[in-house]
């Protein structure tokens, strides 16, 4: 016979956690359930491609006039907007605006400046097209990106990231000849951006 203290351990359904939702998350759901139409995107604002600039077609709320500029900046270097009670970012806003339809992936800002939306600027990219396009880091001592030194081996080593995977290039005695293997391996590999940012080869 089964004892009433362990019968509740059977009879007790577990308890689901609540799902909560990022913003960003909440603008994907409400876009997938049709209520974030071009139509309703273009009501409410105008987008400049020369400029990027995104202003409000429509005056919505005291707080949010006629005219003004559209966008808050983020932790993150991007701007968000608030599109009837759901915040997304300005470049998705832009993007969709110009070409009717939502990204299908991340856009990518060409010239690493997440606050640059010019039309000419932006570009639908994978996650891992979009890491293609990454800026030297301010931990990076050898101011080269791929190249770090290597204390156990007193010599540079170059290293590139494919698909998520870092691929090992070399170990070399000069910052010059570690940078040059990164390069190569770089206009081979990433086909999406062959070149660092703002290079010119």
């Amino acid at each position: 016979m089964i004892g009433y203290q362990e019968s509740l351990m059977f009879d007790a359904a577990p308890v689901a956690s609540p799902i909560i939702l990022t913003a960003p998350e909440r603008c994907e759901k409400k876009r997938a359930k049709g209520m974030l139409t071009l139509a309703r995107v273009r009501e409410l604002f105008n987008y400049a491609p020369e400029t990027g600039v995104l202003t409000r077609r429509i005056t919505t709320s005291n707080r949010a006039p006629k005219g003004t500029v559209v966008g808050r900046k983020n932790g993150n270097g991007y701007l968000r907007v608030m599109v009837d009670g759901y915040t997304d970012y300005v470049h998705r806003v832009a993007w969709f605006h110009f070409y009717g339809e939502w990204p299908e992936f991340e856009i990518d800002h060409i010239d690493g400046n997440g606050m640059n939306n010019r039309i000419s600027n932006l570009r639908c990219a994978t996650h891992a097209q979009n890491s293609q396009n990454l800026s030297t880091r301010n931990t990076n001592k050898s101011g080269m990106i791929g190249v770090s030194w290597s204390k156990l081996h007193s010599k540079w080593e170059a290293y590139i990231n494919v698909n998520y995977k870092k691929k090992y290039l070399g170990l070399f005695d000069n910052l010059e000849a570690a940078g040059a293997a990164y390069l190569a391996a770089k206009k081979e590999m990433h086909c999406f951006q062959p070149t660092p940012r703002g290079m010119v080869i």
